[in-house]
């Protein structure tokens, strides 16, 4: 177990500094651009992929990382240049981790190479979890597998939303209900292979923020996959939804405090669990970038014949937004050591983490928009951009109200449903 340290070693710092030029090098530069498009920014990607950000090995490497800090570490960087063009690079990401996270070293080994493709042919993926209907409530979804045993196939019929890559990907993680009166215990993930008949994009959303990163609904209608799609397989389900139904029998229901990595509940929580201090970590990369930004300008902007920053309330401001995000940061990291080192979330930690950088960055980046003045309300700087960005930190994977459900009911010990 890696002792948790608040200094990264010298090969993260390598990769941190190598991270950090791609980010203002390559993706800054392209930032605006995308947005304006609100198209998948296809041509970062295959610059992502070429020089090895973009690729299962890396992600491989941080997720690995023993002190936990590689995965929060490469997020920051990646965000701190922009966050939609950021998401567009590690939206597969989720995906992978749903596979890391339920599948076997074979379905491992076999879907995330192709979830990324190569530098010459780059593919994406898509995490398949939230409905029109079921959002935050992912006990309530409603899209339907049933398994057919004659062929050996699962039959999926449902409709997704809020998908990220959702439609455009070369693979789908889907989590669909094998016994819906099993609630979220009822819960199971599938693969869905490219060009899979059935399988359709519907409404593509036209979004406030990370304009860049695509998110669609995925209509399933009959999508049929083999057997051996179900992550995690068959015979591991058929048990794990025994042991649910004789609990259900006896009258025991809710889901203990969430964990480490060894103490997932169900497919999407499962996902879930493992990603939100990678958001949280996200959220911090753009408060920093916006923060960065209202510093520099108000060391350089002039009022009533002296830099703003010598007034105390723009002086205030920024000594509350850099002690806000070096607070986020320390949550996240503590929150991702924990997990990699199999700590229990006993006050639900990595909730914490996601909960407070979220609200960080939707602050931070406000408070840079007034800094700024009217320049910071206009798109000839980039805090207008990241002020919309940093919205959807407290919305996707778990809104705010959840985290601080999830936190209330870890630290009072009732059930999280």
């Amino acid at each position: 177990m890696a002792e948790f340290t608040m200094e990264l070693n010298d090969e993260q710092k390598e990769v941190r500094d190598w991270l950090h030029g791609f980010a203002a090098d390559v993706i800054r530069p392209a930032a605006a651009e995308w947005d304006e498009r609100e198209e998948t920014p296809w041509p970062v990607i295959q610059e992502a992929a070429k020089v090895g950000i973009y690729s299962l090995d890396f992600y491989a490497q941080q997720y690995f990382d023993s002190t936990g800090l590689g995965i929060p570490m490469a997020m920051e960087e990646l965000f701190w240049g922009d966050a939609g063009i950021a998401l567009s690079i590690v939206g597969t990401g989720l995906a992978a981790v749903g596979v890391l996270a339920n599948g076997t070293e074979e379905q491992i080994g076999t879907w995330i190479p192709q979830m990324y493709g190569d530098a010459s042919d780059v593919k994406v993926a898509a995490f398949c979890s939230s409905e029109p209907d079921a959002g935050s409530d992912v006990a309530s979804l409603r899209t339907r597998a049933v398994y057919d045993e004659a062929r050996d196939e699962w039959v999926i019929n449902g409709t997704k939303t809020w998908a990220t890559n959702g439609g455009i990907a070369n693979v789908h993680v889907v989590v669909a209900s094998v016994d819906p009166e099993l609630g979220s215990k009822g819960h199971a993930s599938f693969i869905v292979p490219p060009n899979t008949p059935g399988l359709a994009q519907g409404q593509k959303f036209k979004k406030h923020g990370i304009r860049a990163s695509h998110t669609a609904e995925v209509i399933l209608d009959g999508v049929r996959v083999p057997g051996s799609c179900l992550l995690g397989g068959k015979e591991k389900l058929d048990e794990r939804l025994a042991r649910a139904r004789e609990k259900a029998k006896k009258g025991g229901a809710g889901v203990p405090p969430a964990g480490g990595r060894g103490s997932l509940k169900n497919a999407a929580m499962a996902t879930f669990e493992a990603s939100r201090p990678a958001v949280g970590a996200m959220a911090v990369g753009t408060a920093r970038a916006a923060y960065e930004v209202a510093l520099d300008y108000a060391r350089t902007r002039e009022q009533f014949g002296r830099p703003i920053i010598d007034n105390q309330g723009v002086a205030f401001q920024l000594a509350d937004m850099r002690t806000r995000i070096d607070a986020a940061r320390l949550l996240v990291w503590r929150a991702s050591w924990m997990a990699v080192n199999g700590r229990p979330f006993t006050a639900a930690e990595g909730s914490m983490s996601k909960l407070f950088a979220s609200e960080t960055a939707k602050e931070v980046t406000a408070q840079a928009v007034q800094i700024l003045g009217g320049n910071g309300y206009t798109r000839e700087y980039p805090v207008e951009r990241m002020h919309r960005d940093a919205a959807i930190y407290t919305i996707f994977e778990g809104t705010s109200e959840i985290q601080r459900l999830v936190i209330s009911r870890t630290i009072s010990g009732m059930p999280i449903r």
